[in-house]
């Protein structure tokens, strides 16, 4: 099982439209690099759901429910299906994230302006401790 990074501004679509929705379809993204890591995720995987914008925090575990598929008509981006699994008992802040030096190479701080980011296995636990899991 591989972990992710979702990351989406709480206006637009946020933990609480997930929670509300049951699962969505996370489409359009529109990043070579981020789609490379939606056609990578498998059913199963769990991904963490970031609040870029103003809050820039982790607030919950999601999981994903389907596989990439195609999203669009040229068959260069891909969409998979997410589906809320648990809040975070403590949002995981983006200070907090730079602050820990065991996250150093987390995929995120290094490429900021990507939607979707792997987490390795050990970055993933620091996080969750962070959190609280």
């Amino acid at each position: 099982m591989a972990h992710w990074l979702l990351k989406s501004e709480a206006d637009s679509y946020g933990w609480d439209d997930l929670v509300r929705d049951g699962a969505t379809e996370w489409d359009g993204v529109r990043n070579a690099a981020a789609a490379k890591h939606l056609r990578a995720m498998a059913v199963d995987d769990s991904a963490l759901f970031y609040h870029s914008g103003k809050e820039k925090a982790a607030v919950g575990i999601a999981t994903i429910t389907r596989a990439a598929r195609a999203d669009g008509e040229d068959g260069r981006w891909v969409s998979v299906q997410v589906a809320p699994d648990r809040p975070l008992p403590r949002p995981v802040t983006l200070a907090a994230m730079k602050a820990d030096t065991r996250l150093a190479d987390l995929p995120m701080l290094r490429q900021s302006r990507l939607s979707v980011s792997p987490v390795g296995d050990a970055e993933w636990a620091v996080l969750m401790e962070l959190a609280g899991v």
